[in-house]
């Protein structure tokens, strides 16, 4: 008799930890494409919230001193692919003694700070940064550490792309512009500020390793940024 309930007791078990089992493989199924997305999400968030930093930098900085072609040296924010990796880098182009040549050196990169001993960049292969510099802010690789790489893995939509140039640039009003301002003839050439209304806004689209993808929207005169 205590044979047969022993038995019974230990098929019950057996029948409990199938479930146990199945429904651990449901949960892995639903969690892990959740746990990829949100990387996904982390590195959209990420690139909005220095998006507006850089929008505040550019707001309080005064570029007039830069001589004639104060405008040139306008805060932006640049988007590169280093290899197969994405990465972003925040400058103000001429504040190395005056040198206006398009792209970042250490000096014009802006200070991280919550660690003013990194700079604002996640390496950029056209400023000569390399990763591994002691000045670099890691998570602004956003191939390394959301798995942002790739061609394509970065793309700008036609309102905010002139020239295939994947950069937004803030004028002292915070308003946002595109193109490289290395290649501004004035102030404010033709068809630099971002004018697309609703829904036709400047977006910048992410994507990662699975194909899944994350739109960040840059509003006209505002310039405030939203993940969509």
């Amino acid at each position: 008799m205590k044979k047969d309930n022993l038995k019974s007791k230990f098929a019950f078990t057996l029948v409990e930890l199938v479930f146990v089992i199945v429904a651990v493989g449901i949960l892995a199924a639903v969690i892990v494409p959740r746990m990829q997305s949100s990387r996904l999400r982390e590195a959209a968030d990420q690139v909005v919230s220095h998006i507006r930093y850089t929008q505040h930098l550019a707001m309080m900085d005064d570029k007039f001193g830069l001589g004639n072609e104060w405008y040139k040296g306008r805060w932006q924010i640049s988007f590169e692919q280093d290899g197969d990796f994405w990465t972003y880098t925040i400058f103000s182009d001429g504040s190395n003694a005056g040198i206006v040549n398009g792209n970042p050196s250490e000096v014009e990169i802006a200070v991280n700070p919550q660690d003013r001993s990194k700079r604002l960049t996640g390496g950029s292969a056209s400023g000569g940064i390399n990763y591994d510099n002691p000045i670099v802010t890691k998570d602004l690789n956003l191939g390394r550490t959301y798995g942002i790489k790739g061609a394509g893995a970065v793309s700008f939509n036609a309102n905010c792309n002139n020239d295939n140039i994947l950069r937004i640039t803030f004028d002292y009003l915070g308003r946002p512009m595109s193109r490289n301002p290395n290649d501004y003839t004035g102030p404010y050439e033709a068809g630099n500020l971002i004018t697309s209304q609703e829904p036709n806004f400047c977006t910048i689209t992410i994507r990662d390793e699975s194909g899944d993808s994350l739109g960040i929207t840059i509003q006209p005169e505002t310039g405030f940024a939203g993940v969509v």
